[in-house]
């Protein structure tokens, strides 16, 4: 075995993901992370043997699911450092957290949104629906969110910074707390899409000083369709309501209704009860793991396959050298489909497209790239096949 490719073990969980068989090396968690037994059975159990509606019934197995999935509300408001569970609100995910602040976010006179070269799709198109004008933040050489140049661009006319905490593409982490101070310095608030770091780094809304926090659970070993939004409480508080509804009412009439108080204003219809239930059994899985351990474990993996890539003197690496769980290359020559359907013939399963993030392609030059993405479920094996299949991609086009 390459001493390169294979570091000192470190976490070894692969065992717990029953979709994980031997021999297929899943390397797109980026777009979706796999779901360990523990969250399968979660699920089960919550449609098979627990189910109910939440917030209505008077019987006792609603009594008991509507306990669960407020326990789940304060899961995630301690994975995140709420103050309290009160700050979170079930989304269909940060797609839907986003749009949520962008279309109930009282503009106070201000019109413009400062953005960054980097942000997925989810963080500009739902910016422009509401209405504002888009200022961009450039990037750095190596594919940093550029800072000095964001203290330039945050004016009297800035209602929100939204940044990626971590890029889906780059695996670049922000200074958050330092783009917290530039975005209060003039008044502005700060918006951060934790799709790539909630799974991977250690969350504290109140240290990062941020506003409000998008994550989406899929991405956390968790179901999709569920997701949530931290936002402070006073700001939730000046929000109106974006969809009506069930729940979301106080009083209703066919005069005039009156809502909720948050979180529930934000929640109309029946919520995605089991998958409450399942991204709170992922965030348990997640803390029995330690998040400080898997991000170390995703570190190691990130750094040796950067390593192994750069000695191909085809491949051209994106981001910086100390990105999160992330690598994007691409191959001179071929196309990323290409080469992802190579490494699919060979058992390794990667990302090729634009990530939903065009402009920054557009920033690189490129129409598209090839990306890695690393999970605790990921090994050292995994790296030695991504390896193994670029040299083959490199034998097929010479």
């Amino acid at each position: 075995m390459n001493a390169l490719i294979h570091p000192a073990a470190a976490l070894d969980v692969r065992s717990q993901f029953p979709a994980l068989p031997a021999g297929w090396h899943y390397l797109d968690t980026a777009a979706t992370a796999q779901k360990p037994q523990a969250v399968i059975d979660a699920i089960t159990d919550g449609y098979a043997r627990d189910y109910a509606t939440v917030h209505r019934g008077v019987y006792q197995r609603s009594s008991n699911m509507t306990l669960a999935y407020e326990a789940a509300r304060a899961a995630i408001a301690s994975f995140l450092g709420a103050a309290t569970p009160d700050e979170i609100v079930f989304t269909k995910g940060a797609t839907e957290a986003i749009n949520l602040v962008a279309h109930a976010l009282p503009k106070d006179g201000r019109d413009r949104v400062l953005l960054s070269a980097l942000e997925h799709h989810s963080n500009i198109v739902p910016w422009q629906l509401a209405g504002y004008q888009i200022d961009v933040c450039p990037l750095t050489a190596d594919g940093q969110i550029d800072l000095d140049a964001a203290e330039s661009l945050v004016t009297d006319r800035t209602r929100v910074v939204a940044f990626a905490h971590v890029s889906n593409v780059l695996g670049s982490i922000l200074d958050a707390p330092r783009a917290a101070a530039i975005a209060h310095a003039h008044g502005a608030l700060l918006l951060l899409d934790g799709c790539q770091s909630a799974p991977r780094l250690t969350v504290d809304v109140a240290a990062l000083d941020c506003d409000f926090y998008a994550v989406s659970g899929h991405k956390l070993y968790g179901p999709t369709g569920i997701g949530a939004l931290w936002g402070r409480a006073a700001l939730l508080d000046t929000m109106a309501p974006w969809q009506g509804g069930g729940a979301m009412i106080d009083r209703v009439t066919f005069e005039a209704t009156t809502y909720a108080p948050p979180p529930g204003r934000f929640e109309a219809g029946t919520p995605h009860i089991v998958g409450a239930v399942g991204l709170h059994a992922a965030i348990d899985w997640i803390e029995s793991i330690g998040v400080e351990a898997i991000h170390a474990h995703e570190t190691a993996l990130t750094r040796t396959a950067r390593e192994a890539l750069r000695q191909i003197n085809s491949i051209t690496l994106f981001g910086p050298d100390h990105s999160a769980g992330i690598v994007s290359f691409a191959y001179e020559g071929v196309h990323p489909h290409d080469v992802a359907t190579i490494l699919d013939d060979a058992g390794v399963a990667i990302r090729a497209g634009h990530h939903c993030a065009q402009p920054l392609m557009d920033l690189l030059g490129v129409p598209a790239t090839a990306r890695a993405s690393f999970a605790a479920y990921s090994n050292a094996d995994d790296v030695e096949a991504l390896v193994d299949g670029l040299k083959r991609v490199k034998r097929i086009f010479g």
